[in-house]
């Protein structure tokens, strides 16, 4: 049996700007409409990520994507130009630093939301 990840709902105080921000970051379209109330970000062929208008506080996510070294490169490249702050561990202060483990590349950053995004090059969840 094969089991695939289809999408997730994403809280948000502002899901436009949210799907907006994350689309234009990763380089994959999004729409301002989509199934229901929800923004949607079409991760890849299989993923969307939708984001949903939240009104008061909600949990915080950690929601982490693996990418090429080419992809790892344009991505951080639009972080810096969109002047987002990022760090090279998961808490902490931001040290606009890239952490490197296992032979890959990882930062993360945090949005108005207060989601914690990742980009990594090479997984630590499943081990070649």
């Amino acid at each position: 049996m094969t089991i695939e990840l289809d999408h997730l709902l994403v809280p948000s105080h502002d899901r436009y700007a949210a799907a907006r921000q994350l689309a234009e970051l990763l380089g994959v379209p999004w729409a301002e409409t989509g199934v229901g109330p929800f923004c949607p970000v079409y991760v890849n062929a299989g993923l969307t990520l939708d984001f949903d208008q939240a009104e008061g506080p909600f949990p915080v996510q950690h929601y982490c994507f693996r990418v090429s070294a080419d992809d790892f490169d344009a991505i951080l490249g639009r972080i810096r130009a969109a002047g987002i702050a990022y760090r090279s561990a998961p808490h902490g202060a931001d040290d606009m630093q890239v952490g490197h483990w296992n032979g890959g590349r990882l930062v993360y950053w945090n949005v108005p939301d207060g989601h914690v995004w990742e980009l990594l090059t090479v997984s630590y969840a499943r081990q070649p």
